[in-house]
């Protein structure tokens, strides 16, 4: 088994050493091309896998090149069969799976692999059964052999990719009132969420909700214990943010689960490999509160148009911690690449003065320590780039700074008239 280390409260998944085995959970792979196409979960793998079509992926970086012998361990009812196969680095094998029962764990061996390089494989099963027949219950991916040693693979139930940030550097103690952004998605895969406009008190982008659905989203929080509160019926009213004004067609609500505050959304289909185009303002008032309000360029409209503006209270200053980041909300498209180019970054200050932004950091979250390195930033194009996600070659540090060229023309800007409630 792969080793384990206790540290400070921790467990870490040591790399395994030569001769080790490696047990990949069934938990951490992916479906294709349905994503939908079984049931994944922590407690029993995967289940109700009866589509021949849909494929389970693992993906692994391999530092050892050379032989690699791989088992897969599943349940079956007694005395069933099932057939399957397995391809790696552009070899198949095939072999049957003979049932112990439900609650027996059986291993099917395929044989011997050579990989021939160090880098990201993929490993796919594929049912060689007929559709709507038995379905197995996929336990783990068995891995050993001298191309084993040093292998990183995720091995937690979390299958989302990585969630990547590039934090922006601001004149010390400017006094921010406008925050303007560009965003343009090379790739989209469902459940993504492109941010453009950051700040200290929310977040502002565009998401890919469903084949058929996208969203432009503004949302601010809650003060006080909406900072870190699950449900806002648990935030005294005077911490919670209120909406002030919101543009036609735009959905507010309120949420929870990740601290608590005043949500907006605007269904749109925005288009990939197409700059949009967003402003963020931030009005302070003499109660110590502030008002934040999102703008979006319509690209059918052509215009500027309101998505919410929304007063924070105990607030009472300018936009703060400027960022931007993308993000995979859902784990079952964990494996696809995400990649957005951020550009033409500027802000304004009280005294009317623009200042175009062209250094960044970048930094990534929880899961970028060590179960998901496939994240990155750069720049590409003179703008900013953060991707993460598809299990590709190499590593972004965190920490980086990155400087794209400047000298820039600041936007013209026509805002819409807010219609206050």
């Amino acid at each position: 088994m792969i080793g384990r280390i206790a540290v400070a409260g921790w467990i870490v998944f040591a790399a395994p050493a030569l001769g080790a085995e490696l047990r990949v959970p069934a938990a951490t792979a992916y479906l294709s091309p349905n994503a939908e196409g079984a049931q994944v979960s922590a407690k029993r793998g995967i289940t109700g896998w009866r589509d021949p079509k849909v494929k389970v992926l693992w993906f692994g970086d391999i530092k050892s090149p050379g032989k690699l012998v791989a088992s897969v361990a599943l349940r079956l009812p007694k005395d069933a069969a099932f057939k399957l196969r397995l391809t790696v680095d552009g070899q198949t094998h095939e072999a049957t799976a003979n049932g112990s029962g439900p609650q027996q764990v059986v291993t099917v061996k395929f044989g011997d692999y050579a990989i021939a390089k160090p880098g990201y494989q993929t490993f796919a099963l594929e049912s060689r059964n007929t559709a709507g027949g038995q379905a197995a219950e996929i336990d783990s991916l068995i891995l050993e052999g001298p191309a084993v040693e040093g292998a990183h693979f995720n091995l937690d139930a979390r299958r989302n990719a990585a969630s990547v940030h590039l934090n922006y550097q601001t004149p010390a103690d400017a006094k921010i009132v406008w925050f303007y952004s560009e965003v343009t998605a090379l790739k989209d895969p469902v459940t993504t969420f492109y941010m453009a406009c950051g700040f200290s008190r929310g977040y502002f982008g565009m998401q890919v909700n469903s084949p058929k659905e996208r969203r432009i989203i503004f949302s601010v929080w809650d003060a006080g214990t909406g900072a870190s509160a699950k449900d806002r019926s648990k935030v005294d009213k005077e911490n919670q943010v209120s909406l002030v004004a919101k543009g036609e067609g735009v959905t507010t609500s309120i949420f929870g689960n990740e601290g608590t505050g005043g949500h907006s959304h605007l269904k749109y289909m925005w288009k990939t490999e197409v700059p949009q185009r967003f402003l963020l303002t931030a009005e302070p008032a003499a109660d110590k509160s502030t008002i934040y309000t999102g703008y979006y360029f319509h690209p059918d409209q052509k215009a500027w148009v309101l998505i919410t503006s929304m007063k924070a209270p105990k607030d009472g200053g300018y936009l703060k911690r400027l960022h931007g980041f993308s993000e995979n909300f859902g784990g079952s498209t964990g494996h696809l690449e995400r990649k957005a180019l951020y550009g033409n970054q500027w802000i304004r200050t009280a005294d009317g003065q623009w200042t175009e932004l062209t250094a960044a950091t970048f930094s990534h979250d929880a899961t970028g320590k060590k179960n998901r390195l496939d994240r990155y930033m750069g720049i590409q194009d003179n703008q900013f780039f953060l991707s993460h996600g598809g299990f590709l070659p190499g590593t972004g540090t965190s920490g980086e700074r990155f400087t794209r060229a400047g000298g820039g023309k600041p936007p013209t800007i026509e805002l819409p008239k807010l219609k206050n409630f």
